[in-house]
């Protein structure tokens, strides 16, 4: 309890402060290190990436940060891989960049994390930043500059998956985001090393106090946070969040 202590207390901090409007800061729960950068959605522009000029996925963060520069921006201080694929690494689930819609949502049960329901969006709008549960998001029918679907949900509405397990052996590489119920603050957190989905969960529920979170991928995760002298190499990677200045 007093290291969740003092984890909550160093986020309340970097909350509180409007020159934190991006941070990267290693934290550790259960014993197993992550790595959590937290985005102020009102101060800062989240935004996602998968394709490049000449119609090719982007794949890597050097390759994403090299276009920004060409166009006069940059790769600020975070990106991470932002939802699962298909080997052509086109999106699985619902996807919407800079306001046009590049895949529907899929709201079916399936094999594979995604499809294990509750799935939900990551929805960034106007100045706010939401986890949303699929059929809650068709419901509410937010207005999403940038979306991105994935599964499962790892919060929603603050109770775990019902299907996570608190003895599960089953673990992994993970990464996923959650964002505070006033929208202003994701958080997005990777795992640096073999995690459970129930213990990726309650960091997201009872240390970071997110209502909903959203499971984005596991082997394939990477994460380019400069200020931490990181930026991963590895696999192609398909939908890319990330903050631009």
């Amino acid at each position: 309890m007093t290291r969740w202590r003092h984890i909550v207390a160093g986020l309340l901090a970097l909350c509180a402060s409007p020159a934190s409007a991006v941070e990267c800061q290693n934290i550790t729960h259960a014993d197993i290190s992550f790595t959590l950068c937290s985005v102020d959605a009102q101060a800062e522009q989240i935004a996602l990436f998968l394709d490049a000029p000449d119609g090719q996925r982007f794949g890597h963060f050097s390759a994403l940060s090299q276009h920004l520069e060409q166009t006069g921006k940059r790769l600020l201080a975070f990106a991470m891989n932002a939802g699962m694929y298909h080997p052509n690494r086109t999106p699985v689930g619902h996807y919407v960049e800079n306001g046009q819609q590049r895949m529907r949502v899929v709201d079916s049960a399936g094999p594979g994390n995604f499809g294990m329901l509750p799935n939900g969006i990551f929805c960034v709008g106007n100045g706010r930043a939401d986890v949303i549960e699929t059929l809650e998001f068709q419901r509410s029918a937010p207005a999403c500059r940038y979306a991105t679907q994935s599964g499962p949900m790892l919060v929603i509405n603050g109770a775990l998956h019902p299907r996570f397990l608190e003895n599960s052996t089953w673990r992994n590489i993970r990464n996923g985001v959650g964002t505070s119920a006033d929208g202003r603050w994701a958080h997005f957190v990777i795992s640096n090393g073999i995690v459970t989905f129930y213990e990726m969960a309650t960091l997201f529920r009872d240390v970071l106090k997110t209502p909903n979170a959203l499971y984005f991928d596991g082997t394939i995760s990477r994460l380019h946070a400069p200020a931490l002298g990181r930026s991963d190499i590895g696999f192609r990677m398909g939908p890319i969040v990330g903050v631009v200045e």
